[in-house]
Parts: C-alpha cells; sequence; structure tokens
C-alpha cells in the first residue's frame, strides 16, 4: 500500500548507553513513487518547521541540544599566554550574550594557561564554559581537557597529515592508518569521558588531511567520512558528549556537508547536536550576509543547536548577529500549513541549478538578475537610478553603468519621460503597461490568465504557491515569454517558496522564477540577516533566476542593492565584485587581521571575481584558501607568505612589503587592472 507523505514514522531508538532514556526523531515518508526518503532525508520535514531533535550534551553547566535554546558562542582573539588581555576579552564577549567563549590552545603552555585564564574568570563572578581550540597538539588538547569544560578537535590536522599530497591507499594501508588515529586520539577521549568535558569534532573544509582528500576528494563527502572516523572512535568508547561541525568558507560546500552528515546519522541511529558556522566569513555587510546564507539555510530546516558567526571583527560583534539570526526561530512554529511534498526534485548534497527557458536576459544560464522597487515615490528623475547602479551625468547627457547594477525597476503605476540606461528593464502594473522599449508588464495571476493585453517579449506574472493552479502552471509552461515572481506571506516563507519550485518542477514547466520577498520596519542589519537566509537558503540549492527584495522602511535603496548582489555573491551564483576570504581571528593570528584586510581591500576591491584569501596562520589557510585566487597567510612574526591558489610563491615577504608583494602577484598572472 502506498504511503502518503503527510505520515509520519516515529522511530524510537537506544543509545549505546543502556541508562539513557530512548530518544526520539521524526520524519516524513516519501511516497514510493519518488525517490525513497532515505536517499534524500536531512531534517524532519521540509515543509513543518520544528527542530530536528538531537541528544542533549553538557558542556559544564550548559545544556545544548535537546529541547534547550541554541547557543551562540565566539572565540577571542588574543593571544592565550596574556591572561590579562584574554580574561578581559572574554568578559566584553559574555556581556554580550556569549554563552560559550572558545580559546585557541596551539601548544602545551597555552593549554596549561587556560587554568589561569578560568580562575580569573571565575574570580570575577563569570561561570561562561571555556573551549579549547585544538589543531596539531594531541598533547595541548589532553591537557586543557583536564582544565576546561570543552575542546575542540579538527579531524583534518589532529594526528593526521596535511602537505597536499596525493597518496595511494589500498584498504590495508588504508586501515592502517586509522588504526595509527585510533591509538592516538583513544587517550583524549578517555579523558574527556573521566573528567565529564565535553568535545566537539570540528571538520575544516580547508584543513581535510591527505588521507582523506586522497580518498574523497575535497567534498562534502570526505568532511562527513573525516568526522565519522572520529565519531566512531568516541562509540567505540561509550564516549557521547560530542557537538559536531562541518565548517567551509563555500556556503554551498558548509550546507551540503551539514546535510550529508545529518543523513549518515539518521542511517546509523544518531543524533548529535550541530555546531554552525561559515569559516573565514569576513567583514562587514559581506561577512554577515555569508554568514546568514550558510547559518540560515541550516536552521530553516531546523538544523543547529549552537551558532558561532566568524566575522573579522571583535569577537563582541560577532554576538548580536548570531542572537538575531537564532531568535527567529524561537517561534516559528504554527506558521500556516504547507502542503506535504510529494516529491523531493532535486539533490540537497549537490549543487545544480534547475533548468529553466531564456526569457530576454532572465533564466537559462543567465545570471540571476536584481529587480528593485520604485513605485512608492511620488516622482522618478534619473538621480533616482544612482543608488542602483546608473548614475546619469547632466554635461554629457550619458548614463555611467557601474558593476553592481540592477536590472529590473519596478515603476508600479509611473511613466518615465526619459531614456533609460542600455542595460535596465522597466516593470509596470499590467493596467497601465504601455509598449515601449523595454518595458514589461506584471500581471496579477488570475488577470493574466484572462489577460489580452501582453508584451510579446516579456510578461511577468506574480503568484504564491496557492496561486500556482494547474491552469496556470500550464499556461505559465506554453508562454515562452512569461517569468514567474514567487511571493509568500508565510511565516516559514522559505519553505512554502521551495514547494512551489517543486510543484513546477513535478509539472515539468521550465518558466523562469524570481524570488519576492518583502519586508517592513527592519533595522539594516535585521534586513540583511532575514534576506541572505530567506533567498540564499534557495539560490544554495540552484532554485531561482532572480531576485526582489521588497523592503518598506528597512533602509536606502543603495543599501538594498549592495544586499541583493551580496547575497548572489555569497550563494557563489553571481560574482559582481571582488571575494574576500578572510578568517575572524584568535590567539595564532600573526598580525592585526582586521588592519590587513581594510588595507588590502582598499587596493583591490575594484577586481571583479578575483578571490583572495587573508589567513592570520596556516591551521586552516592554505585549506581554505584552495577556494581562492591569491592568498596572503602569516607563517611567522612579521612575516607572510603569498599562494597562487594552493601553490606557495614567496616566503617570509615582510609584513610591511607584503601587500605590495600581493598586488604584483596578482598583476604578474594577468589579473590585475587599474582602478579608475
Amino acid at each position: 500500500m502506498a504511503l502518503h507523505a503527510s505520515i509520519i514514522k516515529k522511530i524510537f531508538w537506544y543509545p549505546e548507553e543502556s541508562k539513557d532514556p530512548p530518544q526520539t526523531t521524526y520524519f516524513c515518508a516519501m511516497q514510493p513513487e519518488t525517490k525513497p526518503h532515505t536517499e534524500k532525508q536531512y531534517s524532519n520535514s521540509l515543509t513543518a518547521y520544528h527542530r530536528f531533535e538531537t541528544r542533549e550534551v553538557h558542556i559544564g553547566d550548559l545544556a545544548m541540544g535537546g529541547k534547550n535554546p541554541i547557543r551562540v558562542q565566539s572565540m577571542t582573539t588574543t593571544d592565550t599566554m596574556d591572561t590579562e588581555a584574554t580574561v578581559a576579552q572574554s568578559v566584553r564577549m559574555i556581556d554580550a550574550g556569549c554563552e560559550l567563549v572558545r580559546i585557541t590552545a596551539p601548544s602545551k603552555k597555552d593549554a596549561e594557561n587556560l587554568a589561569a585564564i578560568r580562575d580569573a574568570l571565575h574570580a570575577k563572578g563569570y561561570s561562561t564554559p571555556l573551549v579549547a581550540d585544538i589543531h596539531f597538539t594531541p598533547n595541548a588538547a589532553e591537557i586543557a581537557a583536564k582544565i576546561v569544560e570543552k575542546v575542540r578537535v579538527n579531524p583534518g590536522n589532529y594526528a593526521d597529515k596535511k602537505k597536499f599530497e596525493h597518496i595511494e591507499y589500498n584498504d590495508e594501508t588504508y586501515q592502517a592508518e586509522l588504526d595509527r588515529i585510533r591509538e592516538r586520539f583513544t587517550p583524549l577521549v578517555k579523558i574527556c569521558k573521566e573528567h565529564g568535558t565535553a568535545m566537539r569534532i570540528g571538520t575544516n573544509h580547508g584543513s581535510l588531511s591527505d588521507r582523506i582528500l586522497s580518498r574523497y576528494g575535497d567534498t562534502p563527502l570526505g568532511m562527513v567520512e573525516s568526522a565519522m572516523e572520529f565519531l566512531h572512535i568516541c562509540r567505540d568508547n561509550e564516549f557521547h558528549n560530542i557537538v559536531l561541525s562541518m565548517k567551509a568558507s563555500n556556503t554551498q560546500v558548509m550546507v551540503q556537508a551539514y546535510r550529508l552528515l545529518v543523513h549518515r546519522m539518521m542511517q546509523e541511529g544518531m543524533n548529535y547536536p550541530l555546531h554552525l558556522g561559515v569559516t573565514e566569513a569576513g567583514e562587514g555587510e559581506d561577512g554577515r550576509i555569508k554568514s546568514a546564507v550558510g547559518i540560515g539555510t541550516l536552521l530553516e530546516d531546523g538544523l543547529g543547536d549552537t551558532i558561532r558567526v566568524s566575522l573579522t571583527e571583535e569577537p563582541e560583534f560577532e554576538i548580536p548577529v548570531a542572537q538575531v539570526l537564532a531568535d527567529r526561530y524561537k517561534n516559528r512554529a504554527g506558521h500556516d500549513p504547507i502542503p506535504e511534498l510529494t516529491s523531493y526534485p532535486i539533490d540537497p548534497f549537490a549543487y545544480q541549478r534547475r533548468a529553466t527557458r531564456q526569457v530576454v536576459n532572465i533564466g537559462d544560464h543567465e545570471v540571476p538578475r536584481i529587480i528593485h522597487d520604485f513605485s512608492h515615490q511620488s516622482e522618478i528623475k534619473p538621480a533616482n537610478f544612482h543608488a542602483v547602479g546608473y548614475n546619469y551625468s547632466v554635461p554629457l547627457d550619458k548614463w555611467n553603468i557601474a558593476d553592481q547594477a540592477c536590472d529590473f525597476v519596478y515603476i508600479g503605476q509611473h511613466q518615465i519621460g526619459f531614456e533609460i540606461p542600455g542595460t535596465l528593464g522597466l516593470i509596470q502594473d499590467a493596467a497601465v503597461w504601455q509598449k515601449k522599449d523595454r518595458h514589461y508588464p506584471v500581471f496579477a495571476a488570475n488577470d493574466y490568465i484572462s489577460s489580452t493585453k501582453a508584451s510579446d517579449e516579456l510578461n511577468f506574472v506574480e503568484a504564491n504557491l496557492k496561486g500556482l493552479s494547474e491552469v496556470l502552471v500550464e499556461k505559465l509552461k506554453q508562454d515562452k515569454t512569461a517569468v514567474l515572481v514567487l511571493t509568500t506571506s508565510n511565516k516559514h516563507g522559505m519553505a512554502e517558496q521551495r514547494a512551489a519550485f517543486f510543484r513546477l518542477m513535478d509539472a515539468q514547466c521550465d518558466v523562469p522564477v524570481i524570488i519576492k520577498r518583502s519586508y517592513a520596519n527592519l533595522d539594516e542589519n535585521t534586513l540583511q540577516l532575514y534576506a541572505s537566509t530567506d533567498m540564499g537558503a534557495l539560490l544554495i540549492d540552484g532554485l531561482g533566476d532572480g531576485i526582489w527584495i521588497d523592503a518598506e522602511h528597512c533602509g536606502s535603496k543603495k543599501m538594498i542593492n549592495s544586499l541583493s548582489f551580496g547575497i548572489l555573491q555569497a550563494t557563489r551564483v553571481r560574482i559582481s565584485k571582488t571575494e574576500y576570504i578572510s578568517c575572524p581571528s584568535c590567539g595564532r593570528t600573526l598580525f592585526d587581521l582586521q588592519e590587513t584586510t581594510a588595507k588590502i581591500r582598499s587596493r583591490t576591491s575594484h577586481l571583479k571575481g578575483v578571490k583572495i584569501g587573508i589567513m592570520g596562520c596556516i591551521v586552516n589557510g592554505p585549506g581554505e584558501m584552495a577556494d581562492a585566487d591569491y592568498g596572503y597567510v602569516g607563517t611567522g612574526p612579521g612575516k607572510i607568505t603569498l599562494y597562487k591558489e594552493k601553490e606557495v610563491v614567496k616566503r617570509n615577504v615582510p609584513e610591511a612589503e607584503a601587500v605590495d608583494e600581493l598586488i604584483a602577484l596578482i598583476a604578474s598572472h594577468g589579473d590585475w587592472v587599474e582602478p579608475v
């Protein structure tokens, strides 16, 4: 008998410790006619919001996972041996709302000094749990595990190798390497179990070991396998006070890796809590957008028990951003119902853009387009377009078009009495639309179905999921001039819009789709985070041929335009500016990261499409920069090593000369242009 998607299966399973109560997970069963849920399942439901219920772990007095709130945390940037500075910064973080303070412990001495930091914080009345961040030094981890409430280990370089070498393994030699790692890692597991210390097994895309890279490649699967190897050692020792993470600077890779991890846990009867984060997100607007795209996409599907927003700023500034992201889901349950899915026509573990036809410059292989709303203005003049990338010169009587110039402007019932820029299209309400060059109508769904007057080039049709009737879908399918503007008013709007995409795909309707979201009365920071989540979560899955942020009383047109391009850049679907992969700094950082990032940005921000990695040390630097064109990495006090992709080009460049040398390197490979 066929199972309907609304049937909910309830699975009881017992963890390995017999004293624990049964854990519960829920998931939707897909109809057998579609791909089985077991092939794609990574969350409780794609339509009804509720958190994926993980097991509860304890980090000192702080409980995480289970039914606990999403915890927010950050990491100190001071030298761990500078007790006074680290304590002072920790206090600022805690006062800002930080619930876990992570401190790097790259050496045995650093690990030992965690006791002094802990005691000084306790003396000031602060009992916030501390986390020791470990990468290369197992001995440091074993010391720290007896002092602080949690240790973070990176399976990519904890008792493993990273030289960017391809190694041929057979099953026997690969198992021998696992046995070696088990021998080196097990003592830490036993110490954590004895002392009640929690552990995060934190995989970083940029620091996968040569062993993992050689067998699985630079892939989300490799990230998951790296963590699972260490997790299985913990489970063999009946240690379960564990949190897992799958961080990357590439938001597509990061999202796919977390989903694949949860999928694996479901298959193996596990439900460990998840620590969410985008590594090397950067600073300012770019860092916030990129973080929201990655973290928000997972939160939308109920994944995540703690989050860290990694900004190249003081760590206390990360906390309010994390809180805005987390707080949005406190009241998400109980949203308007979304019909259950009967199919799942995309691969959640690999990016592929939805196939659509091309209508003028929208859809198919065209980059996603950006629409802005000017309909509420009393009068539209050439000067109004300056905010969205078009600057009109009166003396020269010509338009200057910026790299970040939007593609369409919605003018509602207005008429334009001047020549518009050659790359801009105007959208008017169908009732007042006049057939002019690059003027296109937008219809409500019902009006479109009955309309006899339309453009023979491009017609926008606005509808939500409920409005996607069989009649409308069929007309959209047949009308080669139609572009759908997909809206939602559902509190769980991303899921509703995703369901609409799936309906179109099930009907084999290849109409291009503009994702439209409406917001009102938000501050700029909140708008950035909400829009990046809502639209980024769809674009990450290849859904959408453009975006339309309809924001009333949320900020300037210029800010909204920058946000729109930032979302497309963060999801890797349209590159319009230089991209900086910049780490958030920590006690390992060998130069002033914020100052250096600002200096490099001031010299290179005009290099459209070039990716530059700026890393404070070699822990994740070379690996995370594998996705960058050029790299600037601290390798010693006052010394910088420059990279072209993964290859070292110049070692130990004096810091005072390093930015000039970086520019010379960019020029030598033909990527430098002089700023205008």
